[in-house]
């Protein structure tokens, strides 16, 4: 638990120094896009449970 509130914390802090130097924010700009990191993260841990299922 307390990886994920680092990286919320770290990425916090990365998303306003990348705002604070006006620089492009390097992650999709819009819901979708990050919707399609979500399928593929998910997508990654389904498919690692697969395997580990199958003899």
């Amino acid at each position: 638990m307390s990886e994920i509130i680092l990286s919320l914390l770290l990425g916090g802090v990365t998303g306003l120094l990348f705002s604070m130097f006006n620089l492009p924010v390097p992650a999709p700009g819009n819901l979708a896009g990050v919707m399609g990191i979500v399928g593929l993260f998910l997508g990654y841990v389904i498919g690692n449970y697969v395997k580990t299922k199958m003899p």
